[in-house]
């Protein structure tokens, strides 16, 4: 089941789960897989930015990624590889594919700084994984400081057929997405699949710009699934409705160095995970920063019944 150029829908954003002790709790990784089946995602992403992937053995990402992709057999599973050099990417790649991902997901190192040096590296990239994996193309300047601009993209995804998805994270970035949909009108960039991050703080009108959907991990991608579905099929008010009922905690979780400790804890507290503890270097939520997400989670449950979860 390779990813294709036709990815639509919700494709979540896995965190790695981990024991108190920092071990790998792969009971935890099941519950969220079956989850994201049952919500109806399109896909799964694992080892994203949020998957904490840096802080994983080589064996270890092999292990996470093989356990998603087995369990949801049913659903492309997209791997993280991105690596300081393609020796890595190339070892992790070939691993992941053999055991049955979809795709890859490669983000820009923070290095590049002009137009040719990003083409050139993904060239690079495609070169070392194989022309034969299909990618996503991560863009998310605000986390790796590389400007893509529409004119790049373009560039890429006409000189790579390997590349499938645009994983769009700029910000602000609504006129990039129509930009680039504007290049398939006219016919001088071929479709790729358009599913966007940033926590999907912005998804509502994201989808309206032409975005096929999400690829995030905000602590509901249930509600995320629902935001697509609802304006895909005309509902617009509804779509919007609904997600601005979870804006408070989208923003609260977009802090930076503190996002995942929030998204951990809500996943706690849905009984997804069994633990919110990321492994070291980790930022952990304060008292007074707990109750003020269990604040959240009560005014969303006025609005949205699942947020209404049972005290730790």
């Amino acid at each position: 089941m390779l990813l294709t150029a036709d990815a639509r829908g919700v494709f979540p954003i896995a965190p790695t789960p981990f024991f108190d002790d920092g071990s790998i709790d792969t009971a935890s990784i099941d519950r969220l897989t079956d989850f994201y089946l049952d919500i109806g995602a399109t896909g799964i992403t694992v080892l994203g930015q949020l998957g904490e992937a840096p802080k994983l053995e080589h064996e270890e990402s092999v292990a996470v990624a093989r356990r998603m992709i087995q369990r949801a057999a049913q659903l492309p599973v997209v791997v993280g590889v991105s690596a300081p050099g393609f020796a890595a990417m190339r070892a992790l790649t070939h691993e992941v594919m053999a055991a049955g991902a979809a795709g890859v997901m490669i983000a820009p190192p923070n290095t590049l700084r002009t137009d040719d040096q990003i083409v050139g590296y993904y060239r690079q990239a495609v070169a070392a994984i194989g022309a034969d994996v299909p990618f996503v193309l991560q863009d998310y300047p605000l986390t790796f400081s590389v400007q893509m601009s529409p004119g790049v993209i373009r560039r890429i995804v006409g000189e790579l057929p390997s590349c499938v998805m645009l994983k769009h994270e700029d910000w602000p970035g609504l006129e990039k997405i129509s930009t680039l949909r504007g290049y398939e009108r006219d016919g001088s960039m071929r479709h790729v699949a358009i599913l966007c991050g940033n926590g999907g703080l912005f998804l509502d009108y994201e989808v309206e710009r032409g975005a096929d959907g999400a690829n995030t991990g905000y602590a509901f991608p249930d509600m995320l699934c629902d935001v697509v579905r609802l304006a895909t099929s005309g509902q617009r008010e509804a779509a919007h409705d609904l997600f601005d009922a979870h804006l408070p905690l989208l923003r609260y979780e977009q802090q930076p160095g503190v996002g995942l400790a929030v998204r951990k804890y809500v996943l706690l507290r849905r009984g997804l995970l069994g633990s919110a503890a990321q492994r070291v270097p980790a930022a952990a939520l304060t008292a007074a920063a707990r109750a003020e997400v269990d604040h959240l989670l009560a005014r969303l449950a006025l609005r949205d019944p699942r947020a209404g979860l049972p005290p730790l």
